[in-house]
This record gives structure tokens, C-alpha cells and sequence, in this order.
């Protein structure tokens, strides 16, 4: 999505060769504007499984707003966000999982409330950005745990170098990214080029 990789370009920060800051309009100052054209662009990239979708699963925080403005054009389907915390209000069990962070190297466990998710769950995936591939796998594995089915995963940008897309893929989950990076060097950010 040629407007995601501008702002890339623009707006985006390259704090090495492995990741790109993209707290000015994405997952610290949210662009609303860009939300709903992002939304709009995972219904066309979904299309063909969109009337199946009635649950958006992500992972807290970044990916809150995005998961929100895409469950638009997915019939309002609900949002439900896996805690990286451990709130008190989690009473009735949840299943959870560790997933590692890229940018500060930690193992961190993500949970969701068991009654929540279930057999008659049929998931879309959505995230900022696919690195290593941990959210969505990470994600994956509760939403099989819970008997529920994972129609693919959107991702509004996933850096092909680093070979979560390939991962993920290779688990069978079908991936969307709206603007893939092919690399990133001396601060400078290459994408691949995409059918529209």
C-alpha cells in the first residue's frame, strides 16, 4: 500500500537495521485518517472470507487501534485483544502463551480470557507489524487451544527480512501485508512491490 510506505519514508524513523519507529502515525500518535484507509484495505485484501470473520484477534497495545478501524469492515466484528499483563479482572482462566519482543529482546506471556474464544470462533489476525512472526504465532497457538480457526492474519507492515512472513506462512495461515519491507539500510527503508 503505497500511502503506508510514504508515511514510512516520511514519518518513520529507522532506529537500525532491524527497526523502524513508527510512533508519529501508527503506534503512538495514531493517524485516524489512516486507520480507516488500512481498515478498507484489509476487506479488500479479506474479501473472499469476510463474511466468515466474526472475531479480530491482536495483541496489546499497537495494534489496538488498527484491529478496532479493520473490525469495521468486517461487520463490527469484535475486537479481542490478548493482555500482556496480568489485569485482576481475568477470573475465569485464560489460555496464554510467551512471545518475544524484538525490540527489547524480553519473553513476555499474552493471555485471553477463556470465555471469550472458542470452537465457534473464526479469526482474523490483525497487527502493526510482522517481524519474527511471535504475535501472530503467538496468537495462532491460543486461538487453536481454544478450538478456534484462524482465516489469516493482516499486517500493516511485515519486514520480509527478518522472516516472520515465512514462518507464519509456512504454518499455513494466510498472510496480508500492506507494505513489505525488504530491507533496511544505512537508514534507509526498501520495500517490495506489491499488485494493488
Amino acid at each position: 500500500m503505497e500511502i503506508i510506505e510514504k508515511r514510512i519514508i516520511v514519518d518513520g524513523e529507522t532506529l537500525n537495521d532491524e527497526i523502524i519507529n513508527i510512533n508519529a502515525f501508527l503506534s503512538h500518535r495514531v493517524d485516524v485518517r489512516l486507520l480507516e484507509e488500512i481498515g478498507e484495505a484489509f476487506r479488500k485484501r479479506f474479501d473472499d472470507i469476510a463474511d466468515q470473520v466474526n472475531m479480530i484477534l491482536t495483541v496489546e497495545a499497537s495494534g489496538i487501534a488498527i484491529a478496532a478501524f479493520t473490525a469495521k469492515y468486517f461487520n463490527y466484528a469484535p475486537v479481542l485483544i490478548a493482555k500482556k499483563e496480568n489485569p485482576n479482572t481475568l477470573r475465569e482462566g485464560y489460555y496464554f502463551t510467551e512471545i518475544s519482543s524484538l525490540a527489547d529482546r524480553t519473553l513476555t506471556t499474552i493471555k485471553i480470557e477463556k470465555k471469550f474464544l472458542g470452537e465457534h470462533d473464526r479469526c482474523l489476525i490483525i497487527d502493526d507489524k510482522l517481524a519474527k512472526g511471535e504475535d501472530v504465532l503467538g496468537l495462532a497457538h491460543i486461538a487453536r487451544e481454544a478450538g478456534a480457526r484462524v482465516l489469516g492474519a493482516g499486517l500493516v507492515i511485515e519486514k520480509e527480512f527478518q522472516e516472520g512472513g515465512k514462518k507464519v506462512r509456512e504454518k499455513g495461515i494466510r498472510v496480508e501485508s500492506l507494505a513489505i519491507v525488504t530491507k533496511i539500510e544505512n537508514g534507509k527503508v526498501f520495500f517490495r512491490r506489491q499488485e494493488s
